[in-house]
């Protein structure tokens, strides 16, 4: 494997920081994408801008974000993010992620995000995770319960989608949990 900047990797999967070079790459998969996505998460701007605004925010110390790549070949598989990063007596953050269409059901966000998790926990120093996800969304619901994410709760008109608010329910991992679950 090159040289290539990755924080850490797995058998099969690489995560490192998303970069300018990504966009033409993360747009195409978002565009290829668009109909299984755009019930979780709206219409997106796909623009240059849009990606420009993004990556300033991930200069900020409140959000990160992060690509799967496939580890031979350096594709993209999948994006995450850690938002809303607080510090202090909280030391949490809330987790996004997104899968794309053409890589889906082959375990490449499992073991991704297994490894996000770890660098949250680890390298940026956190002792919580939540992650929010729309009671319907079997898939996503299904992929935190397989890292080891407990259901806590249920949170009602949480995000504005599509044009309406939508219900959540409230998952959430901490250092402790995913060290007794085997460490992700």
């Amino acid at each position: 494997m090159a040289s290539t900047g990755y924080l850490l990797h797995g058998p099969r999967v690489a995560v490192r920081h998303v970069r300018r070079q990504d966009y033409d790459e993360l747009t195409a998969l978002a565009q290829e994408s668009a109909a299984m996505l755009s019930r979780w998460l709206g219409a997106r701007e796909n623009t240059v801008e849009a990606f420009e605004s993004r990556l300033r925010r991930f200069e900020g110390p409140s959000h990160e974000g992060f690509v799967i790549c496939l580890r031979g070949t350096g594709a993209i598989l999948g994006g995450v993010n850690i938002n809303d990063i607080v510090r202090g007596a909280l030391q949490s953050g809330t987790l996004g992620y997104t899968a794309y269409s053409s890589t889906t059901g082959r375990g490449y966000m499992t073991e991704g995000l297994r490894l996000v998790i770890r660098h949250a926990f680890d390298g940026l120093g956190l002792h919580r995770l939540e992650a929010n996800i729309q009671p319907d969304n079997t898939p996503s619901r299904n992929l935190v319960r397989r890292l080891g994410f407990q259901r806590e709760g249920y949170s009602a008109a949480f995000q504005f989608i599509n044009g309406a608010w939508r219900d959540h329910e409230r998952w959430a991992i901490t250092a402790e949990t995913a060290g007794a679950a085997g460490r992700p």
